[in-house]
């Protein structure tokens, strides 16, 4: 990345790593996450919701039949995985399937397009270009993936009372797997670590991926002249970890509510 000056590698990889924040301390806010998260989640809704208001029974187009898949694929995995009844799981799913897709799927546009470009658009403003930052994949920022997973440890818990009561839920987290009083205290202390991994491994499983994928893709843009190859190679294989990180983050999602939805 061009910044008027020449970096070093280390200078460059940091840049690269940096979001645009604003605020100080636990109030720093990431602009560039949040901007790419909300624009991608609108462009979620406005793509699926302009096929749903043209679908036909008829021969269907295009992106009516990926929408189609998509919804298909969302239902039978939450059949064959949720054991309860609701009328969130399967649009929650479906969310979380599309989202968390498209947020690592910016992952395949060249590093230096849109930084480039808000150096640019910084520059005109008035800003050293060298002081402009920008991020354009949401999920290989810790914020952005710890936010999704506390969201459905809520649903765990607002399931789990809704389900068992308050408790039926105080007695899960205290009389099990050893179902009597003297163990109360190792019960409490084995399902509370349980119940607290469920959303760290969420994160730090789809944060993980995602951040080193990318790191990969800097790596590669650092070669110069011989990088496009080896980008098309990178990208061709990271397909398959977008895609997968998303269903497993969507699996996971269903199995914990599910497991919360069961009456013990």
């Amino acid at each position: 990345m061009s910044t008027g000056e020449e970096q070093t590698v280390s200078q460059y990889i940091q840049h690269h790593l940096t979001n645009a924040a604003v605020g100080e301390g636990f109030w720093t806010w990431h602009i560039d996450t949040i901007g790419w998260s909300v624009f991608l989640g609108l462009l979620f809704l406005w793509g699926f919701r302009k096929a749903a208001k043209k679908s036909t029974t008829g021969v269907p187009g295009k992106w009516q039949c990926f929408v189609e898949m998509c919804v298909e694929f969302v239902d039978t995995s939450v059949k064959d995985s949720f054991s309860g009844k609701s009328k969130l799981i399967a649009p929650l799913g479906l969310t979380i399937f599309v989202w968390v897709f498209l947020m690592n799927l910016m992952d395949l546009i060249p590093v230096d397009w849109l930084p480039m470009a808000a150096q640019q658009i910084g520059g005109a403003m008035g800003y050293e270009p060298h002081n402009v930052y920008m991020k354009v994949v949401p999920t290989t920022d810790l914020n952005t993936t710890l936010a999704l997973a506390l969201s459905v440890f809520l649903l765990i818990i607002f399931y789990s009372i809704k389900i068992k009561g308050v408790g039926g839920f105080v007695k899960e987290l205290t009389m099990q797997p050893f179902n009597h009083w003297a163990f109360i205290p190792v019960n409490f202390i084995l399902e509370t670590v349980t119940l607290i991994a469920k959303p760290a491994s969420l994160a730090l499983r789809l944060f993980g991926n995602l951040y080193a994928g990318e790191l990969i893709f800097i790596l590669i843009a650092l070669i110069g002249y011989f990088q496009l190859p080896l980008h098309f190679a990178w990208a061709v294989f990271h397909i398959l970890v977008i895609v997968l990180q998303a269903f497993i983050f969507m699996m996971l999602t269903i199995v914990y509510l599910s497991m919360a939805s069961e009456e013990h």
